[in-house]
Parts: C-alpha cells; structure tokens; sequence
C-alpha cells in the first residue's frame, strides 16, 4: 500500500518570511552555542541560548502547524479531517 499523497502547505508569503525569520534565529542561536562550547564560557550562559534556539524552533513549528491547521479547517472533504490527523501528530511531536 503507497503512502498517502502530501500536499505543499500553501503558506501566504507573510507567513513564510515569519517562519523562516525564526529559524534563522534559532541558526544564529546555535551558532552561537558552538562558539560558546568551543570558548568554555559559562554553562548558564550555554543553557540559556539553548534555551532560546530552543524556542525559536519550536515556534517555527507552531506556525507551519498552524498554517497547515487552517488549510485544513477551511476544507469540509474527507480528505482535510485525515490531514488534521496528521496535523495533531506532528503537533504531538513538537511538544
């Protein structure tokens, strides 16, 4: 049996530039917390950019699901009620 066809997750370009903003952040962060690790700095100090990348990266999440959730709502077929399925795992995921 094949696996169900995905379909693209249709993000508007505002919703896009915002998810992809985050993650960059969160590149940044880790970036960072590489540098921070190679330099012996303070493990709180550590702690709290990872923290942070931590959170920029699960926000980035949020909002892909998001999207995905109100695609999904604003279709009545069979075929939405699956990808919000599909939707609450990957949300499942994330948390």
């Amino acid at each position: 049996m094949s696996a169900p066809k995905r379909e693209p997750l249709e993000l508007s370009s505002d919703e896009k530039a915002a998810i992809l903003n985050r993650l960059r952040r969160a590149h940044g962060q880790i970036a960072g917390v590489l540098r921070m690790v190679e330099e012996d700095r303070d493990c709180r100090d550590i702690v709290t950019q990872l923290s942070a990348a931590r959170k920029a990266l699960d926000r980035s999440g949020f909002a892909l699901i998001n999207g995905g959730l109100r695609r999904c709502l604003s279709r009545a077929d069979a075929g939405g009620a699956e990808q919000l399925k599909d939707l609450e795992r990957l949300f499942l995921h994330l948390t």
